[in-house]
């Protein structure tokens, strides 16, 4: 079945003009009938509607991903900046300044190019761990003499 321009626009969700310059720039496939006017096939609007291929990646370059990150259901996130970021091979290591502190990940070497990682970028850390411990240091209690008993 031909769909009218007006049709296969409203079939698509896009503007009858935005629709007509796709076609004028080749992007759409049309059949003209002796009138002169565009009509498209279904499998035309099919393809359209298809998600279109992933782009093909060359070796080390990031590839896209389709969306963002809105929300975040893990709660130990730790902000700070990029303080060094070291790549050999497949991994690199992170460091991270949180404050006074430092905390340092190993992670792939995509995942770096990916992120466009650099110093001085502001980052996130967040944490996931089955079990997180929490320690304090003791205070040094002042050391007691034992009296040994004098054998007579």
């Amino acid at each position: 079945m031909l769909l009218t321009v007006r049709q296969a626009a409203a079939k698509l969700g896009v503007g009858y003009s935005t629709f007509k310059q796709w076609i004028y720039s080749g992007r759409v496939r049309t059949h003209l009938t002796s009138g002169g006017h565009h009509r498209i096939s279904d499998a035309e609007v099919d393809r359209l509607l298809a998600p279109s291929r992933p782009v093909a990646r060359t070796h080390g370059a990031a590839h896209r991903r389709a969306g963002a990150i809105v929300a975040l259901s893990g709660r130990n996130q730790l902000r700070g900046y990029v303080d060094e970021v070291r790549a050999e091979g497949l991994l690199a290591q992170v460091s991270l300044r949180i404050g006074d502190q430092t905390l340092t990940a190993i992670i792939t070497r995509d995942a770096v190019e990916e992120l466009k990682l650099r110093r001085g970028d502001d980052a996130l850390a967040i944490v996931k761990s089955t079990e997180v411990m929490i320690a304090r240091q003791a205070e040094a209690a002042p050391r007691k003499r034992r009296r040994r008993k004098r054998r007579n």
